[in-house]
């Protein structure tokens, strides 16, 4: 039985390992903890050189990149919105949110929100590869949690046969 302890590390790619590096120090306070570069992928063994960057997110989380200098310009997908694919990251409280909001925007970074999600709290902004990043802090309760595992698996299977949102958890974004 496969048991996860927790995730590793997520990669995703980026431009410039060196502008990324010193972005999420400066911008996020995430230090730079291994740089990993060859010439030939170790998985696939393909002749595809790379640099493969890891930041400190925090408890032993870590975001990775890698700069891929011999392939085509970084793209996205242009039939899923922006919004959708994104990296959020946990911050202490609504405070340290709102907080972290302002100084974000001291550098000149734009950000959206604060959005309340019910159970949580989210700022959206950008990062220079164009990979939006939320900062979210929880908000809810242990019975709300409780209520929304409950209630989880009869929304999957609802959504999978009306492809409408099912009204379950409709209570998270009808308050303000």
């Amino acid at each position: 039985m496969i048991n996860i302890e927790k995730i590793h590390h997520v990669a995703y790619r980026c431009k410039d390992a060196k502008e990324t590096t010193q972005w999420y120090k400066d911008k996020l306070n995430m230090d730079l903890v291994l740089a990993i570069a060859e010439d030939e992928v170790p998985s696939t063994k393909a002749p595809d050189p790379y640099m493969h960057i890891f930041l400190d997110a925090g408890d032993e989380n870590v975001l990775a990149f890698f700069e891929l200098p011999n392939s085509p310009d970084m793209g996205r997908d242009e039939n899923t919105p922006a919004w959708v694919q994104h990296i959020a990251m946990r911050v202490a409280s609504v405070d340290a949110l709102i907080a972290a909001k302002a100084e974000l925007e001291s550098k000149g970074v734009d950000v959206l929100g604060p959005t309340n999600h019910g159970v949580f709290k989210s700022i959206y902004f950008f990062d220079p590869n164009g990979h939006r990043l939320e900062l979210a802090a929880n908000t809810g309760t242990p019975e709300q949690y409780k209520e929304l595992n409950s209630v989880a698996q009869d929304m999957i299977e609802e959504w999978s046969q009306t492809k409408r949102a099912p009204r379950h958890a409709a209570w998270l974004h009808e308050q303000d």
